[in-house]
């Protein structure tokens, strides 16, 4: 192959990769494979969102405060 061809192939796959990046949803996470509480599937979330209003919800009940003991 020429110099000129590998220059053309070059800037084809350029160009492709920027029209992808630029026509995509711009939701890209580079972080690698997630688990556990760290994955977040966005799209289920919206649907359930959308889905279902939140319910209002009350207030949590103050803790009782824990026994002291004198000090010796």
């Amino acid at each position: 192959m020429s110099n000129r061809s590998i220059i053309i192939m070059v800037l084809v796959l350029i160009g492709a990769t920027a029209y992808l990046l630029i026509k995509g949803d711009g939701d890209i996470d580079m972080g690698g494979e997630k688990h556990g509480a760290d994955a977040v599937h966005v799209d289920d979330a919206k649907k359930n969102a959308t889905a279902a209003p939140m319910a209002p919800t009350t207030p949590p009940a103050p803790a009782a405060a824990p026994a002291t003991e004198a000090k010796k």
